[in-house]
């Protein structure tokens, strides 16, 4: 077993605290949006939506800056190492939320009628 590095830790916490809180920021400009209009409850689809696409400008933004730094035009490799572990904790974040989203769908579709 691998022993669990305290500063890693804390900035995978510090990440998914960041995350959370651009959920919620989606979540609470669509409820905005909708309370102005017609007092409508907040679109999940469009929270959701609004997350995958920040996880994808995240990994492209990654993805950039590790060719930037294979073709040699920037010498910086800790800020590349820093955006492909965003971009990696991104995905894994997304990748449980799906799981978990599964997981309910699942549990709901096996309920008694």
């Amino acid at each position: 077993m691998s022993t669990i590095d305290q500063s890693r830790l804390l900035q995978m916490r510090s990440s998914i605290l960041n995350q959370n809180q651009a959920l919620q920021r989606a979540a609470g400009g669509a409820a905005a949006g909708g309370a102005a209009g017609a007092g409508a409850a907040p679109d999940f689809g469009s929270a959701i939506a609004s997350a995958l696409q920040q996880v994808n400008t995240q990994q492209a933004k990654a993805s950039d800056l590790s060719e930037a730094y294979e073709r040699g035009d920037t010498h910086d490799i800790v800020s590349v190492m820093i955006e492909r572990q965003k971009a990696s904790l991104g995905f894994e974040t997304t990748l449980q939320v799906r799981n978990k989203l599964l997981s309910a769908y699942r549990d709901i579709m096996n309920m008694p009628v």
